[in-house]
């Protein structure tokens, strides 16, 4: 059970909730503003979800208020699960492998959201979209790598 659960990569998690906001979201494009200037008139209509307020922290310094939206906990969570994406590729075996070639996928899914779909064309899931091939390129990095180490001890035995 637990090589199945390994082959399945973790980013599914951050991917999919994403997923489930942005397909339960429509609307007109949103107006994205920054500084009192406006950025576009085309923006997702998401962009009004994710910049909400998730939680705030008062802050000691000049009774300044520290806030973190929604698109910003979930690249926070996206960031944690990169982690131990990261990790995991370290194993070698079967399991592994297969965990690459998902990740592959996602990837791929990732790209044609973010390239087709107005509410996927968020900053936000353009970093995930990033971390997503990130993973891709860590895993196939640190396979080829213990492999050549793997074959470098061979020689020499």
């Amino acid at each position: 059970m637990r090589a199945t659960l390994s082959a399945f990569p973790l980013f599914i998690i951050p991917v999919g909730i994403y997923c489930l906001i942005a397909l339960t979201i429509s609307g007109d494009p949103a107006t994205i503003t920054s500084g009192g200037e406006v950025l576009t008139d085309n923006g997702s209509p998401l962009m009004a979800v994710l910049g909400q307020k998730f939680f705030s922290v008062p802050m000691m310094a000049g009774g300044t208020e520290w806030v973190m939206t929604k698109g910003d906990a979930l690249l926070l969570l996206s960031i944690a699960v990169l982690f131990v994406e990261i990790l995991k590729s370290t194993s070698t075996g079967t399991a592994t492998i297969l965990n690459h070639a998902f990740s592959m996928l996602l990837f791929i899914v990732c790209m044609m959201a973010f390239l087709l779909h107005p509410n996927f064309a968020t900053s936000v899931f353009f970093i995930i979209t990033v971390m997503a091939l990130l993973d891709v390129l860590a895993g196939v990095v640190l396979v080829i790598t213990s492999a050549r180490r793997d074959y470098a001890l061979a020689e020499t035995v």
